[in-house]
């Protein structure tokens, strides 16, 4: 979860019901095509600025369907959030929510509601701003809240009165947080604590920010058990067999190898059908399905016929683009890294460390440090470079774009 500092809709010190009037009559000068009296949050503004080129009305909001009940059970299925990180949400937040007069409203990635529990008052109030099971409260279909909003901009919002787009949602609150996959880092969904707009605090977005936490922690405790039980599939496997091998999860989280240095996790392709694969570090690998998870064997011959690297040493930033039968993948390369790979480039039949250290440093004796680097760069890129001497393997392609 980001750390970022929270930014909550009222300032401290301000009298809230004078803020919310203020935040009236601004909405209604950026409506009016007039200048505001003073500028919404750049948060609000952006988010405004948004909406307002997807085409929501600021009467009406964006008029999306309904999610039907069938539909709502299948997106349940379907968002990743485990049972324990439900309970973590609900225990954290509902007995809030019910004695402030507030709901809990839980949403998927794409902002359709799944779950509300609260205060049943308000869930009446609720529902006639169409904040029910089923309901996409994505930004292009309701406008800025806090839950579209921080789908869009992954971290936690809050959302004040007039700084809702739609007008009907000017008497409501919000603060919501969004909820990511302990495996791959993806965004789940959000979790969001809404009431009346005079019921608003600041302490309630970092109330809904820490819960949305706790419910990541339990998200990664189930990721560390599904390893576990591949572990113990994996390891007797591995025992098996000759020469090196690994087995990861489908998000390439390592279990067991063997034959291999010691690493957390590799980078698969987004889909892992193939016989083959070529991976950063190991080349090309045959590939396997087992049961919640993947063997991978790196394949012993060294054979780049066909690849072809694009260094791109122009951008702000440089990369290495490798093309292979298998896949294109970029890398991101450091300043020293980038400069010596277009070395390596310019002499393909290779270098000493002391050369390389001559052209780094202009001083050949620092060739600890050289090896070093080197060191890294073989551990990302093992199946393109060669030592002793240093260099790319001789049946590569390579291009240097400036």
């Amino acid at each position: 979860m980001k750390t970022d500092r929270l930014e909550t809709a009222v300032p401290a010190g301000v009298d809230p019901h004078q803020y919310t009037r203020a935040l009236s009559r601004v909405h209604e000068a950026v409506l009016s095509g007039q200048h505001p009296p003073v500028q919404p949050r750049p948060l609000i503004r952006q988010s405004w600025g948004r909406v307002r080129r997807q085409g929501v009305d600021p009467d009406r909001g964006g008029g999306w369907r309904t999610a039907s009940s069938g539909e709502v059970e299948e997106r349940r299925a379907a968002c990743g959030l485990t049972e324990d990180a439900l309970l973590a949400l609900r225990t954290g937040l509902v007995p809030v929510a019910r004695s402030a007069g507030h709901i809990v409203v839980i949403v998927d990635v794409d902002g359709r509601v799944l779950w509300r529990d609260g205060h049943p008052a308000v869930f009446r109030r609720a529902d006639r701003l169409g904040l029910v099971e089923g309901a996409s409260w994505a930004e292009s279909a309701v406008g800025t809240n806090a839950i579209g909003t921080a789908l869009v901009e992954d971290r936690p919002v809050q959302v004040h009165s007039a700084e809702h787009f739609v007008r009907t949602h000017h008497s409501w609150t919000c603060s919501a947080a969004p909820i990511h996959d302990a495996a791959d880092g993806r965004l789940l969904g959000a979790v969001d604590i809404s009431g009346p707009a005079d019921t608003v605090h600041p302490s309630t977005l970092a109330l809904v920010h820490a819960v949305a936490g706790l419910a990541e922690a339990r998200l990664r405790e189930a990721h560390r058990t599904r390893l576990d039980r591949l572990r113990a599939i994996a390891t007797p496997l591995l025992a098996k067999l000759d020469g090196r091998a690994l087995v990861t999860d489908r998000h390439g989280w390592v279990a067991a190898s063997t034959g291999l240095p010691p690493t957390d996790r590799v980078v698969l392709p987004e889909r892992a059908d193939a016989e083959q694969v070529w991976l950063p570090a190991f080349g090309t690998c045959s590939l396997e399905p087992l049961p919640e998870g993947i063997l991978l064997r790196p394949q012993e011959g060294r054979s780049v016929a066909g690849t072809r690297l694009v260094l791109d040493v122009g951008a702000a930033r440089p990369t290495l683009t490798v093309h292979r039968e298998s896949g294109t993948w970029t890398y991101l390369l450091s300043g020293r890294h980038a400069d010596i790979l277009v070395h390596l480039a310019a002499n393909r039949a290779g270098n000493s460390a002391a050369d390389l250290a001559e052209h780094l440093f202009a001083d050949r004796t620092r060739t600890i440090t050289v090896r070093a680097e080197m060191s890294r760069l073989r551990k990302r890129f093992a199946d393109l470079l060669d030592h002793r001497p240093y260099r790319f393997l001789p049946d590569l392609d390579i291009t240097v774009a400036t």
